[in-house]
Formats: C-alpha cells, sequence, structure tokens
C-alpha cells in the first residue's frame, strides 16, 4: 500500500512563489527600513540663496584660504582615489594619465584625438578603446572633483548664492548648471572662521537622499603651496585620497 501523499501541481507553484516572496522580503525590507530611516534623518531641501556679491566675496575668501594662486601656478598633481584609481596629472600639459587594474589611459584635455590606451605596457588601439577613454573621464571627472572642488567655484556655469544656515553661519551654495559629468548638481560649503572648507552638503543626482554630508577637513599643504585634502568622512565611509602631490615644476 503507497501511503506517499502526492501535493498537487497548483499548491507547489505557490509554494515556490511564497519561499521566493519571502527570500526577496527578507533581504529587501532592511534595506527598505534603513533607507527611509536614512531618508527621514538627513534628506533636506535645497536652500534658497542670494545671488551677488556677497557670495562671490565668499568664494573669493574660500580660494584665498586653500592659495588658490598657488593652485594655478602647480604644474603637476598626483592622488589614488579610493586605493583604485590612480592619477598623475600634468596641468599645465593639460594631460592626465589615468590607471586603474591593468589598464592606463592618456587624456589630452585640449585634443581628445591624441588620447591614449595602454593594456598593461602595450598601446591598445582595439574596438574598445574609446570606451575605456571615456571611462577615464568618468573616472578623473569624479575623483579629481573630490580633490580640487574648492577651486572650481568660478568656473563656466557656475551659479554661486549666499545661504544663511539655522545657527547664523554664512555658507556657500554652488550650482554647476552645465558641464562635468553630472550638470545640474549643488553643494552647499560650510566653511570656518578662516574660509577653509569643513564640509559640503550635496544635492545630486546619483545620491537618493539631498543635502547628505561630507568632510573636507584632512587638509596638506602642497610642495607647491596649495591645500589639497587627503580623505573625506560620508556617512560611515571614508574617501582615501592616497598620498597627495602638487609639484611645481
Amino acid at each position: 500500500m503507497n501511503n506517499n501523499i502526492t501535493m498537487p501541481k497548483n499548491l507547489k507553484t505557490k509554494r515556490i512563489f511564497k519561499i521566493i516572496g519571502g527570500i526577496i522580503i527578507f533581504f529587501t525590507l532592511p534595506t527598505l527600513l534603513f533607507y527611509g530611516f536614512m531618508y527621514i534623518k538627513y534628506n533636506e531641501d535645497l536652500p534658497t540663496g542670494k545671488l551677488g556679491t556677497e557670495a562671490d566675496e565668499l568664494a573669493t575668501t574660500m580660494l584665498s584660504a586653500l592659495n588658490e594662486e598657488a593652485y594655478l601656478n602647480t604644474d603637476y598633481i598626483e592622488w589614488t582615489f579610493k586605493g583604485k584609481h590612480h592619477y598623475k596629472w600634468y596641468k599645465t600639459d593639460d594631460t592626465c594619465e589615468v590607471s586603474w587594474d591593468a589598464m592606463t589611459v592618456i587624456l589630452d584635455f585640449s585634443d581628445a584625438g591624441n588620447s591614449k590606451v595602454f593594456a598593461g605596457k602595450h598601446e591598445y588601439n582595439g574596438v574598445e578603446k574609446q570606451e575605456y577613454i571615456d571611462k577615464a573621464i568618468t573616472f578623473f571627472n569624479n575623483d579629481s572633483f573630490w580633490l580640487v572642488a574648492p577651486f572650481k567655484v568660478f568656473d563656466n556655469g557656475t551659479e554661486r548664492r549666499l545661504v544663511t544656515t539655522e545657527d547664523g553661519k554664512k555658507s556657500l551654495l554652488v550650482t554647476y548648471t552645465e558641464g562635468g559629468t553630472t550638470p545640474g548638481d549643488s553643494y552647499l560649503w560650510h566653511l570656518d572662521e578662516n574660509g577653509l572648507p569643513k564640509s559640503f552638503q550635496m544635492w545630486v543626482d546619483i545620491l537618493p537622499i539631498d543635502g547628505l554630508e561630507a568632510s573636507w577637513d584632512q587638509w596638506i599643504t602642497t610642495e607647491s603651496g596649495i591645500k589639497l585634502p587627503t580623505s573625506h568622512k560620508f556617512l560611515v565611509f571614508e574617501l582615501d585620497m592616497g598620498e597627495v602631490k602638487g609639484l611645481k615644476f
């Protein structure tokens, strides 16, 4: 006598979907709860500010604190972003060597057609050459911003506004209306009493929460005389800039 009970196919299917649904909820619910907590805790509306002379004066004060003149006269900057992307930026020549994994791209900012790609020690001219160049440009736009963003507050397409925070301090809101990888992003710079950046808050497309803050307080003075950051704290993450160099040839 056969005592085995065979489960109907429709019940089997329901059970499988129930298990799959349980697994999805198990993994996604904590993420959704965490995101909800972060959103409630940190999300802020983009502040309004005043365009005009006062905002430009505050931006100039920040640049002076960082020694903008030395930055303009620096020929070479080197750094490594999060231990992954390595940069040798020849500012005077308007070129940058970008390296990651086994790839190296020599970006020529003044003549993109002269940019070169290397796989190991060998020059690469295959079908993916332009993809590597585009990837290097994207890396550079992001990673150099974390190094020299304060020096870009007067770039073409920027708008500067003076913002008075809740504690009565003056902060600088900079919006990039064009250029770069993500035009439309805004950053609110918080400065110390000497005009040196302490942190900025971000309203950017790549982040799902508006107003998140990152530190700008680990400064060094390079050999060429400019102040550059060596790392940033962003939530529980540290964005390490590696060994930062700035030289004048």
